[in-house]
């Protein structure tokens, strides 16, 4: 029985014993819980500095996640405001009846007032044009009257809307517009071109047909104060190939034979 005690006793002191439990926990010189420990140290300070990281992209810092999404209050400032539409630029063309205005124009003469007839039905032979000439306060109105058969000018009047008043009123037409512009002559149009009253005057020769003018006259006219002054001036001479035919002669009809 003493050899089975001094067997337990000698496992006993090699695995309990001092020198014997040093031995057993030792790798290579360096003691097992020291290695434990250092290592939990390093898990640690891993740990540490990724909550140092994350730390600093939320609240701030130098990366480029810093910034995140644009604000919606930045970028409404950011963004260029529209310009304001200007109310003034255009206006709406009020529509009048031209033959009103012209018949009751006390500036218009007897003579043109009764030569005024519709050509078919009740389709006059009046051109009508609406833009601003005059800066008033309502759009300009500029009525040309032709000839029924050759569609040929015979006047060009510009009238402008009136404001309230009686001294208004007694040279205006019922409508409230004012005759501030009139021509009276042969082959005449007016147009309006950018602001400007454009007026062309076709320029006949003794022998030129209808159709067939020698030349014109453009002369462009500018609101001043309160009326219309000249501004330009160009003449323009046509060619006088125009018309004459393709330039083929005729040739004689041959005579008849003698033999018979």
């Amino acid at each position: 029985m003493r050899g089975l005690d001094d067997g337990a006793g000698e496992v006993g002191d090699g695995r309990t014993g001092g020198d014997a439990g040093a031995g057993a926990g030792s790798r290579g010189g360096s003691p097992l819980g020291a290695g434990t420990k250092a290592a939990g140290v390093t898990a640690m300070a891993g740990l540490a500095a990724l909550g140092l990281f994350v730390a600093a992209c939320s609240t701030g810092g130098t990366g480029s996640r810093d910034e995140g999404a644009a604000r919606a209050d930045a970028t409404a400032a950011a963004a260029p405001t529209p310009p304001a539409a200007d109310s003034g630029s255009a206006k709406a063309a009020e529509r009048v009846d031209p033959i009103a205005l012209l018949k009751g124009d006390p500036k218009i003469g007897a003579r043109v007032k009764d030569d005024l007839k519709p050509c078919v039905a009740d389709a006059y032979p009046v051109d009508t044009s609406y833009g601003n000439l005059t800066n008033g306060t309502a759009p300009d109105v500029v009525v040309n009257v032709m000839t029924c058969g050759d569609a040929v000018g015979i006047g060009t009047y510009v009238y402008r809307k009136q404001p309230g008043g009686s001294a208004a009123r007694d040279s205006a037409t019922a409508d409230g517009y004012e005759n501030v512009f009139m021509a009276e002559d042969a082959a005449v149009y007016g147009t309006i071109d950018r602001g400007d009253l454009i007026v062309t005057k076709q320029v006949y020769a003794e022998d030129d047909p209808v159709a067939y003018p020698s030349g014109e006259d453009v002369i462009t006219y500018r609101w001043s104060g309160n009326r219309f002054t000249q501004h330009d001036w160009v003449h323009n001479d046509y060619s006088r190939a125009v018309g004459e035919g393709d330039g083929a002669t005729e040739q004689p009809a041959p005579e008849p034979s003698a033999a018979g």
